[in-house]
Formats: C-alpha cells, structure tokens, sequence
C-alpha cells in the first residue's frame, strides 16, 4: 500500500514514558521528542511508538501522537499496532525452538513434514527444505500469489498451501532473492503438523508468555472496545485518513502479530542476548540458533546510482532467517521492516553495540521510521548528524515524480478514442486462475463490474482504457487500481485476459500480474 501526499494536522506529542535510569553514553539523542515531532509533520503520521534498548537495558519506551486521526487518546508505550512482516522473525524463533528439541532440522524436506506439499516444479517439490521457506529464494515471483490473502480473502490455510502448485516460477530454484509471504505462511504451518499445537498456540506459549508479552495478540479480530491500539491510516485519493483493518489471519505466519513499543523491547532484548531471557537462566532458542538465524543465507541485490538516501547504502546484504542483514558504518545490522494496510514497523538489531530499535507506527510511511532510526543510529555510532528527514522526504518525493511522468506518459499514449472490439456485455462472464481461481465480470446498469470472487471488498467498475484494455476502479480506495488486457482468439471469442496494477508505486502484494485468467467452462 504505498499511497501518498500531503494534509496535515499538527499533533501534540504525547508525554507518556516509560525509562529506566540512563548514564549519558547510553541515552537516546537529545534532541528525539523534537525530532519525531518534525517526522509527524513532515511525514503525515499521526501517531507512532518508539523502543531504544542499549547494554541489556531499556533505555527508551515512549509513544507519540494519536492513536486514531480525529481523536484524541494519545499513543503511548503500550499501544498495539501492527508490526506486519517482523512477525516473520518469531515464526524463524518457534521453528528454533524445534530444531533445539531435535524435532525438526532446518533441512528437512518440506514434503516430509507437510503431507502433501508441492511446488509447480516437481524437483522442488522434493528438494525444497524448511530453511529455503524462510529465505526467500524458492524462484516465485515478488509477492506472486499475495492475492490469495490480501486483501482479505475467505482462502484457509492449507487452500493457500495447496495452490503453490499452481504458481509458475519465475526464476530457478535458490538462484534470486525474491521476497514472498506465502512459504513464510507454510513455515508456520509446519508447527501444528509437528507439535499438534496451532501456529498461535505455540507462538504464545512459547514466546509470548515467557517473554512477559502478555498484551501482544496475533490477530486484529482480537482487538475490543476500549483497548489500546493504532488504528490504520492510508492516504486515499490524496487524503490521509483511518481506514479499516485488514484481517491477515489466513497468512498469520508472515505477518499478523500486533505489539507495543514496551512489549518489543522485550522481544529485542532476548535476541540480543542469544535467546536467553535476560535476568534468568531460562532460554527460548540455543545460542547457536540464534547465530543461525543471523547468518546469511541468500545474497540480495545492493542498488547504485545517486539517491538522496546513497549514504546509508550498504556493502553486503543478505537475507538470514527471519531476518535482513547489511552494515552501517562497519557494523554489521540484523533487521526487518513490516507493512500491512495503513500501518508499516521497523525493527533492527546492532549485536556490536548491543543496541536494539524498535519504530511502530499508525501510517503507511516508511520514510517516517527510517529517519527516526538511522538518527537514532548516528547518535549511538557517534557521526556527524544527517538531516535523515529531508533526505527522506526529497527520496519520497523523486520516487512520486518518477511515478507520476510514468502515469501521464500512460495516459498521454493511450488510444482514448479507440473501441473495445466486442459489445460489453461479450466480456461478461466467470473467468478462472489456476492458483486464484474465479473472477467475474458481470453487466450493471450498463457498465461491466468486476469481482475477485474470493476477495470480498474487491469489487471494480471497468472503466474502457483503450483497444482491448480496460482499468479497474476499486470502490475500495485502498485497492491498487490494475489494467485488464483480454486477448482474443482469430474467431473473436475471447481467449484469456490478464492483469497489471496502474501505479508504479503500488504495493507488490497486489501481484495482478501473475494471473493468467481464461473463460470458465
């Protein structure tokens, strides 16, 4: 969901805070609360949480903002928001405790312990382990196969399990990072098939509790009147306002877990001491579990070229287990971004300073976190200051000029005067995916409507874009738009369609164009 631009309404700061006692090298910046004040402006965030923990300690819980835009309930150290896909570094950590207890090896084939398992390719049906589902490098596409749960969909589980087999590859096995959710989701899976105990069962009896999380919850069904949590914002057609949550319950494994600034902290602090909860001799996952999971296990691509943000480019990176890894002026970072609708997260880990940062916010703006953290970053590290806000704002803003000159070319290029080649109501019908499944398009009051049939809010007006192309127009805002292109057979029927999202800068979940859909017979 990576939706922009501009209203503001000034917050207050909230003054909640939970600190222990600091000595000075130790301390957070000094200049912080002013800092994160310049960030909910500049950024348009209503509310966001921060966690600073240095040499075994919390140094810093504090919220700041609001929790709702419009009102006034301040977010504070204890406030839920959603920390979306660092939810993937506890599932790497229950499956840790497993190969601590000699259950499950991280190289166990998957087929072996998930009866039916299977790939679109039948070696990688068989060759595909337990680590390569949390690596990132099994040859599907960027996000291929996301629709399936989001936006929500009535798809379970072990449906969303079933269709891989259906998705075609879009690089060799293990040759190319390409991040997903979906293997990430079966990982989880392999919980229950071992242990007999749900994904969230486990998770919290494993993790949550020792750890003291006792307010985190996996899931945003949970939330009831009164509770403190951070509602969702997202920009819709240039306003930023609150929109609803997206349940993510059927990929829980990959990204639904909601906590706190306080609770984080927590989180933080056991990894950073190896898996052992700190002030006990208790532990979680083994040392050397622990130094699995921050061990590279596929390379990832490192941009070039000028960028307002060039100076925090790194010279390695490499995606672990559960975890990203880089370095920042000689340090080596294990770390890891979250994002659902209207709320994204970041979390990093510095092992050689024993520093751990945890940003969670109420607002799709990555820009936001990232400039808090790495001014937390250059404080601690003791460089020279960088004004991270503006060079995050003036990236932002390239990245929507970019995408803006690309969209005018789209519109200045299209055949606005042209005609479908069928009456309308010829491109009427049920169409099928082979990992999606159906989709309709219907007539209504004269115009085609189109529907994602297992995707309750995912219901479109077809706007005629030219030739054979039509472009979809969500009633649902915070759906990224997409084009329909149907291709016909020499006989005029139709053959299949498919689909591509219209902005440059729509989320990669919404991998319209990995659907092939053809008339259902």
């Amino acid at each position: 969901m990576k939706l922009s631009l501009r209203p503001w309404l000034m917050l207050s700061l909230t003054l909640i805070v939970c600190v222990l006692p600091v000595t000075a090298q130790n301390a957070p910046p000094a200049d912080l609360d002013a800092y994160v004040a310049r960030v909910l402006k500049t950024f348009e965030v209503p509310g966001l949480s921060v966690a600073i923990v240095k040499d075994g300690r919390v140094v810093l819980a504090k919220g700041y903002g609001v929790r709702k835009l419009g009102e006034p309930a301040p977010v504070d150290e204890n406030t839920l928001l959603a920390i979306g896909s660092n939810t993937k570094a506890f599932t790497s950590a229950a499956l840790a405790t497993l190969v601590d207890e000699g259950k499950i090896s991280w190289d166990d084939p998957v087929y072996e312990r998930l009866t039916g398992f299977q790939m679109y390719d039948p070696y990688v049906s068989h060759e595909m382990t337990i680590r390569d589902l949390l690596t990132h490098r099994s040859g599907m596409g960027l996000g291929e196969g996301d629709l399936l749960f989001w936006p929500h969909t009535s798809f379970t589980r072990a449906e969303i399990i079933y269709k891989l087999r259906f998705m075609k590859p879009a690089s060799s096995f293990r040759s190319r990072f390409a991040y997903d959710n979906l293997l990430y989701m079966t990982a989880g899976q392999i919980i229950p098939a071992v242990t007999g105990k749900s994904w969230e069962d486990y998770i919290g009896e494993k993790i949550l509790r020792p750890l003291g999380m006792n307010t985190t919850n996996l899931s945003n069904a949970d939330f009831k009147a009164g509770d403190n949590y951070g509602w969702p914002h997202s920009k819709v057609d240039g306003k930023l306002q609150p929109i609803e949550f997206v349940n993510l319950d059927n990929a829980g494994p990959a990204g639904s877990i909601n906590s706190s600034a306080a609770e984080m902290a927590k989180w933080v602090l056991l990894q950073l001491n190896h898996g052992k909860i700190p002030g006990t001799e208790e532990r979680i996952f083994s040392e050397r579990q622990s130094r699995e999971m921050w061990s590279a296990q596929t390379i990832l691509p490192i941009g070039a070229g000028a960028s307002p943000l060039s100076a925090k480019r790194p010279k390695f990176a490499a995606y672990g287990l559960g975890w990203g890894l880089s370095d920042y002026h000689g340090r080596k970072m294990v770390a890891h971004t979250g994002g659902v609708a209207g709320i994204v997260s970041r979390v990093m880990l510095v092992p050689e300073e024993n520093l751990g940062v945890v940003i969670l916010t109420n607002a799709e703006q990555g820009g936001a976190f990232d400039s808090i953290l790495y001014h937390i970053l250059d404080s601690y590290f003791g460089l020279a200051p960088t004004d991270w806000i503006a060079a995050h704002k003036a990236a932002e803003e390239q990245g929507e000029k970019e995408a803006a000159e690309i969209m005018k070319q789209q519109e200045s290029g299209r055949a606005a005067d042209s005609k479908p080649s069928l009456p309308l109501e010829k491109y009427a019908g049920v169409y099928t995916d082979p990992w999606y499944g159906p989709v309709t398009i219907r007539m209504e009051g004269g115009k085609l409507v189109f529907t994602l049939d297992h995707t309750p809010k995912a219901v479109a007006d077809l706007q005629h874009w030219q030739y054979d192309t039509f472009k979809a127009h969500w009633r649902d805002r915070t759906i990224e738009d997409a084009f329909l292109t149907f291709t016909l057979k020499p006989d005029g029927a139709i053959d299949h369609f498919t689909m591509v999202a219209v902005s440059p800068l729509a989320d990669f979940s919404f991998d319209y164009q990995d659907l092939y859909l053809t008339p259902k017979k």
